[in-house]
């Protein structure tokens, strides 16, 4: 088989519930490196929350981040390519979270920044605080998203949560409506918005171009609405067992959970 690019989707995809790496995946991928294909990593997340993840798997492809949003070199720790979100859309959207008293994570620069401490972010600062200090991502809580989305150079998506699942839903839909930006479910309590036409299939299928390759070359493994646009581009689309069946439909193939040596198996069975 010629060479091949793998993108990981991270969340529900190669990390277990409890935000582990498998060593069976571990293994897997070294194995598949050393046979030439290409890992990368395709997530919803800031390129300060990936750090160990990244290192564990001894990567040195750039990430894609924010669902498409921009391209990380950690090797040169800087931002490649990037589509953010205009600061007008940005305070936009910020009126609207006011407004309809939906609580975001806004993640800008090199950094994730809040008003209010939700469960969400709780939950991410208590995962960050069990990281050596050198892989933490940085959290900061603000008083105000609006001052500092004027004050950052980029503002790349924000995280919405909310309990009600409906009333999420229903505020997506009005920001889409009314400002046309790109709102992806994430997490089965969290979606994301970001700069319309930014996501992860877009962005993977211009690098992927960038090496002279073309999207036949990819296997991805994804498991959420947000994982969508790469699974239908990649010449192989894998979505994980624990994925909706909305997501499972623009899957070639459909393998085990998050929890299962599943990945591991795919890759020694199908590529290796």
């Amino acid at each position: 088989m010629t060479s091949r690019v793998i993108a990981l989707d991270l969340d529900g995809t190669l990390l277990t519930p409890t935000k582990t790496l498998l060593p069976s995946s571990l293994q897997a991928l070294a194995r598949a490196r050393e046979a030439g294909f290409t890992p990368m990593i395709v997530t919803g997340r800031h390129h300060v929350a990936i750090h160990p993840f990244y290192q564990a798997l001894a990567l040195d492809t750039p990430a894609i981040c924010c669902n498409g949003t921009y391209l990380y070199d950690y090797q040169a720790k800087k931002v490649i390519e990037a589509d953010p979100l205009p600061v007008d859309q940005a305070l936009q959207l910020i009126d609207m979270l006011n407004e309809h008293k939906v609580h975001a994570l806004m993640y800008v620069d090199d950094a994730m920044v809040y008003e209010t401490p939700t469960g969400h972010v709780l939950r991410t600062l208590n995962w960050a605080q069990s990281l050596p200090p050198e892989q933490r991502p940085v959290f900061t809580q603000v008083d105000s998203l609006a001052q500092t989305a004027r004050e950052v150079n980029a503002v790349w998506k924000f995280a919405l949560t909310d309990e009600d699942s409906a009333k999420l839903n229903a505020f997506a839909l009005e920001v889409e409506q009314q400002l046309g930006l790109e709102c992806e479910r994430s997490w089965h309590d969290q979606i994301d918005i970001a700069r319309q036409g930014n996501s992860k299939g877009k962005r993977l299928a211009q690098w992927v171009a960038s090496q002279g390759l073309s999207m036949q070359d990819v296997v991805a493994f994804g498991d959420n609405f947000n994982d969508i646009s790469m699974l239908q581009a990649a010449g192989i689309g894998v979505a994980m067992g624990n994925a909706a069946d909305e997501v499972k439909a623009h899957a070639n193939v459909v393998i085990g959970d998050n929890t299962t040596d599943t990945i591991a198996e795919f890759i020694y069975t199908h590529l290796l």
